[in-house]
């Protein structure tokens, strides 16, 4: 009897990697009908950039897949390999994204907080002022699959946006696309600045100045609010915000908070990442084909995250994928301390390895690898699809000046 694959497919494994049933060739009568994502992926095969099926023909072309640097003994070590990707299952994409046609490198990402430029105001608070601009642009998400973004500063995300609480910020939008947009930012703010209709949403040529106090702390969001917002929210227009507690303001926790503060001696002894997880749907059906954190799929499987064991880890979470309920965030070989929206200075959560978070959910990991031996230690979501899908990667755990 024929193959009913005609309901909604989320395995796309099975899709890609199993040919047909077990039953004879004879009883097949009628072609499969091949789910959009196994359809897709079939595409990126055909443009040489496909994440799952083609990173099994690599697997089944490679003698020793799990070859790793020699052990005592002369047994293997898989995960000690710093320079392959594939080490892990061979789940890594064929070829390489143009990091610099796109304008942007996921690995730079990862530390590139803007912080404008500050003047001091007559009341001795300090003023910090944002230029974002909205445009237009084609972006790759993946190797040779590209996708018509609309972005803040040309980059999605936008820029890591960071202040500290307390400040007067002023946010200079231009919008210099082809859609009205807005910056609606996650905070504490007045109507007139909340980057809805009327209060901020601009058409293409215009410009407006938001106006607010920096509160609370914590890891927050700014994205588009013009409608249909899912649309504007899925084509890449969304970026972290970032308040930095004041120690003053937090006697109790003032060394807490001080580590948290960008430039401060105590924050410089943490290493801080900034990851925003997102989808794409790459044929406009209302679904994702690529998953990634900072938009390239499987960008830290190609080049792991490389971390310093000496230091501890904290990671500025937030997810703005649309069209998918959740996301999570799962690291292997440890724990981590999970702070929601990062706007307190105790865990919410302690020694967990994976959280969830809907859209617009965000907070702050904490971890360290001081008692780990050296090598490579995944992180993905723990939705199995999205990992095949891009999101995944590794961070390359190494003594400091290793």
């Amino acid at each position: 009897m024929p193959v009913d694959t005609s309901k909604r497919g989320r395995d796309v494994s099975s899709a890609v990697e199993t040919s047909l049933p077990t039953a004879p060739p004879a009883l097949v009568t009628e072609p499969v009908s091949a789910s959009r994502r196994a359809l897709l992926v079939g595409g990126l095969v055909a443009a040489g950039g496909a994440a799952v099926a083609a990173s099994r023909a690599q697997s089944q072309a490679t003698p020793d897949p799990m070859a790793g640097h020699a052990m005592p003994g002369g047994a293997v070590d898989p995960y000690s390999a710093h320079d392959s990707g594939v080490a892990h299952g061979n789940m890594t994409m064929v070829g390489q994204v143009d990091h610099a046609r796109n304008g942007f490198d996921p690995t730079a990402m990862l530390t590139d907080w803007e912080t404008g430029r500050t003047e001091v105001l007559p009341d001795g608070r300090t003023l910090r002022t944002f230029e974002v601009d909205a445009i237009d642009m084609e972006i790759e998400i993946a190797p040779g699959v590209f996708f018509p973004a609309w972005t803040f500063n040309g980059r999605v995300p936008g820029p890591a946006l960071r202040a500290k609480e307390g400040e007067r910020l002023r946010i200079i939008f231009r919008n210099l696309g082809s859609h009205p947009h807005s910056m609606h930012f996650h905070g504490i703010h007045s109507a007139r600045m909340d980057g809805v209709q009327g209060a901020g949403l601009i058409d293409p040529g215009e410009e407006f100045v938001y106006e607010f106090d920096a509160r609370p702390f914590g890891c927050h969001l700014y994205h588009c609010h013009a409608l249909p917002l899912k649309r504007h929210m899925h084509k890449g227009m969304y970026g972290l915000f970032v308040v930095d507690p004041d120690p003053a303001r937090h006697p109790e926790f003032a060394a807490v908070a001080a580590s948290r503060v960008l430039g401060s001696p105590e924050n410089a002894e943490w290493q801080e990442l900034a990851m925003v997880m997102n989808g794409f749907d790459t044929n406009f059906d209302g679904e994702n084909e690529v998953y990634a954190v900072n938009t390239v799929g499987q960008a830290y499987m190609n080049a792991p995250i490389r971390i310093d064991k000496s230091r501890p880890v904290r990671i500025y979470l937030m997810n703005a994928t649309e069209f998918d309920p959740i996301n999570s965030f799962h690291l292997h070989g440890n724990f981590f301390d999970y702070y929601d929206t990062g706007s307190q200075l105790t865990p919410t959560l302690r020694t967990v390895d994976v959280i969830m978070q809907c859209q617009a959910q965000r907070g702050i990991l904490e971890f360290s690898f001081a008692d780990h031996e050296d090598g490579l230690y995944m992180f993905h979501a723990h939705q199995a699809e999205f990992t095949e899908l891009g999101w995944m990667g590794f961070f390359d755990v190494r003594e400091a000046g290793a």
